[in-house]
């Protein structure tokens, strides 16, 4: 019986944590391109602040590997 619990909870946090980090990148990367088109000189401003958000949003996705696999 706690196999199926752990395998169920393991599931969910690979799911959530997968997936929300996932929409977050894609829109910290929607929301940059957009910057970008409206103000092109503010590059060397905008594009090093959004590799270092969807890093951090990256980081949660493997945080969330790490505790889907802790016993």
């Amino acid at each position: 019986m706690n196999t199926i619990t752990f395998t169920v909870s393991g599931g969910l946090v690979m799911a959530i944590g997968g997936s929300l980090p996932a929409l977050a990148i894609g829109l910290i990367g929607m929301k940059a391109m957009e910057a970008l088109g409206r103000n092109p000189e503010a590059s060397g401003r905008i594009v090093p602040n959004m590799i270092l958000a969807m890093a951090f949003a990256d980081a949660i996705a493997i945080f969330s590997l790490i505790f889907a696999f802790l016993k």
